[in-house]
């Protein structure tokens, strides 16, 4: 037996989501940069989803999306940070709009 699922998709939607991840990703980078020059102490997993709720809490239009997608990108920044300090990697950069591959994951 053959299951099909079918999916509408709404570009302007897809668009936003992958903004606010890369606003996500580079807003905490810049945090996460800041407390490690200022007191030599990495941000937690678990201090970053708090500072996420509040963020989300501010800034409404955060509260629109999936937020598997943001939390998706706080993942891709504790793992580039720990593939940094494991000495495999480049310290993490900054994501940009101009980028061409532009892409979230969801779960």
């Amino acid at each position: 037996m053959h299951k099909a699922c079918r999916f509408r998709l709404h570009p302007t939607l897809i668009h936003q989501t992958i903004g606010c991840c890369r606003f996500v990703y580079n807003h905490f980078l810049s945090e996460w940069n800041q407390a490690y020059e200022t007191t030599e102490v990495e941000l937690s997993d678990n201090e970053c989803s708090k500072r996420l709720t509040a963020l989300k809490q501010t800034l409404p239009w955060l509260r629109t999306l999936d937020w598997t997608a943001l939390q998706s990108a706080l993942q891709q920044l504790a793992e580039a940070f720990d593939r940094f300090f494991d000495g495999t990697a480049t310290p993490p950069r900054f994501k940009s709009k101009e980028h061409p591959n532009q892409s979230y994951t969801a779960q």
